[in-house]
């Protein structure tokens, strides 16, 4: 167990997702007595430390994607002679889909405290305003760019059981969704919402294929996607037509027939005999 070292601490703390007035008590005193404040946009900072009221006392340094690993051996630095070092993004969390978590992972191998002052969450919000199930649910940041890779990471997900939240950028959220139309299917229910806690706050509620019908005409604002979770099968849910369909699916992908039975019937839950006969069946009924 790495033991604490030395007295230097690091505070992430959150930030409004939108509204000002929702920012956290504790952060205007952080700022106020922070040595140094990391912030990933230093010209949002001063528009929130104006609406704030308040004057870092500190040095205010930029740490974002662009210059965070060279920026973090000098902060762990400060750290270690015993600085006070404040991380805020631009909104919410630090390293929920945000810089952070190099500094964090460095800080606790060096032996310094790290806490937090909680903040507002574009994830939790989203979710709880999605009307989707909040019992479990899992979050999987921004989907990757490259619509192969996308389709991938999507097509891993079609049979999670969790709620899950994703953020998305306005200008790839109509290929997103319809790219979740083909890994989850157009009945999947799901919330797209965005700009939340601002003055054109929307969610807009229905299922994928509606909702990416509705983007089509173009979604401005910051965005956050709630998708329900598969809902659970069981083995009488799986026709043979359906288990040979699924067999054939992953054979044109490439794998061989016996790796793809195997990795069918693991998925499922079932024999692989159960599969294999599902396969000769419907390979006897097209001849």
């Amino acid at each position: 167990m790495k033991q604490l070292q030395n007295e230097g601490l690091l505070v992430l703390a959150g930030t409004p997702i939108g509204d000002p007035a929702d920012a956290p008590p504790r952060l205007a005193e952080q700022l106020r007595t922070a040595d140094v404040v990391a912030a990933e946009d230093t010209r949002r900072l001063r528009r929130l430390t104006r609406e704030l009221g308040v004057e870092p006392a500190g040095r205010v340094v930029s740490y974002f994607e662009g210059n965070e690993a060279a920026r973090t051996p000098e902060l762990v630095a400060r750290l270690v002679e015993g600085a006070h070092v404040l991380l805020v993004t631009d909104a919410g969390m630090p390293s929920v889909s945000d810089p952070g978590y190099r500094l964090v992972a460095a800080a606790v191998e060096a032996g310094i405290r790290v806490t937090a002052v909680p903040g507002p969450s574009a994830v939790l919000t989203a979710l709880a305003l999605s009307g989707l199930p909040v019992d479990r649910f899992c979050f999987e940041g921004f989907p990757p760019r490259k619509a192969g890779e996308r389709k991938r990471v999507l097509a891993a997900l079609a049979d999670e059981p969790r709620t899950m939240v994703f953020f998305e950028a306005t200008h790839r959220i109509t290929e997103t969704l319809t790219a979740m139309v083909e890994s989850f299917g157009a009945d999947r229910p799901a919330a797209v919402c965005r700009e939340l806690t601002k003055t054109y706050e929307e969610v807009k509620r229905g299922t994928l294929g509606e909702l990416a019908a509705w983007s089509a005409d173009g979604v401005r604002g910051e965005i956050t996607v709630v998708v329900s979770g598969a809902s659970p099968t069981g083995p009488a849910d799986h026709t043979p037509e359906s288990l040979a369909a699924l067999v054939t699916a992953r054979e044109q992908a490439g794998e061989h027939r016996k790796t793809a039975i195997a990795a069918v019937a693991a998925e499922l839950g079932l024999p692989k005999r159960a599969v294999f006969d599902a396969v000769v069946a419907g390979k006897t009924g097209t001849e």
